[in-house]
């Protein structure tokens, strides 16, 4: 029996996940569903990736057994009532930041809850997300979901107490490499290059080197020696990476991402 999918929020998020999960033909357009409280928007985006939408949340729940809360965490108080009725032995898949399965579980009697925290380059099929499995989960409910969002880049499978610490490195972290990037071109810019290539230049590398660590599995240590002449530029370069407190930065913002990510979880 084919799967019926139905997306609760149907921002740039929800979207980038249906046209993955959709063209990579995990799920069929014809058994996706998807609300939105913004009519005209949703109507334009379903019609785009062949998908169905429809008026009510009541009707999305009827017609499908799997669904995926993509609204903002503000609101989740306002879904979970509107869901809670209709939501028995359903799989109700989470991406909303800060909110932890049991919210779900302590009013949603009977339906499995997985939580995932992807990230924004799943809009260009190379995001980072990473799949937590509630109490009432279980382990072809985690899979199915991990197998999903591969669809959008890599996924990967983690305990909810380390959702946090995941929110620091992948949730959060696009931003602090665009960052990195947009210095480095910069500097590019300052030697003479014109901005966009230099950008091209910075953005490009940034991206064969984490090619470079994911598909070869050398570890960053093995591979800066590895372009490394003795005496030669990049060397002079590391010795400035070396001799500054760039580690001690980056440390410290990974740090208090997740110091704020813990304050946000502990709030809702």
């Amino acid at each position: 029996m084919d799967i019926t999918f139905g997306f609760i929020g149907f921002g740039k998020m929800a979207n980038a996940i249906c046209k993955g999960a959709v063209l990579s033909g995990f799920l069929k357009k014809e058994n996706v569903f998807a609300y939105d409280v913004n009519f005209e928007h949703l109507t334009k985006a379903t019609s785009a990736l062949g998908v169905n939408s429809v008026k009510t949340v009541k009707e999305l729940l009827e017609k499908s057994s799997v669904v995926l809360v993509a609204t903002k965490p503000f609101v989740v108080d306002e879904v979970i009532n509107n869901i809670k009725d209709l939501s028995e032995n359903k799989l109700i898949i989470s991406i909303l930041a800060g909110i932890k399965t049991e919210k779900y579980e302590n009013s949603i009697k009977g339906a499995r809850i997985v939580r995932v925290m992807p990230n924004t380059p799943a809009m260009v099929n190379e995001g980072m997300s990473v799949v937590c499995g509630g109490k009432t989960a279980n382990k072809s409910d985690i899979e199915f979901v991990r197998k999903m969002f591969s669809t959008l880049g890599s996924a990967e499978i983690l305990n909810e107490d380390m959702i946090n610490a995941v929110t620091a490195v992948s949730g959060s972290g696009p931003a602090f490499y665009y960052y990195i990037i947009d210095k480095i071109a910069r500097g590019g810019e300052k030697l003479g290059l014109d901005y966009s290539t230099a950008l091209k230049l910075s953005a490009q590398t940034a991206l064969g080197a984490a090619k470079m660590i994911l598909e070869t599995g050398t570890s960053p240590t093995d591979l800066i020696t590895a372009v490394t002449t003795p005496n030669g530029t990049t060397a002079e370069g590391n010795k400035v990476l070396e001799n500054s407190d760039i580690q001690d930065i980056l440390y410290e913002t990974v740090e208090k991402t997740y110091n704020r990510a813990v304050e946000l979880g502990n709030s809702k």
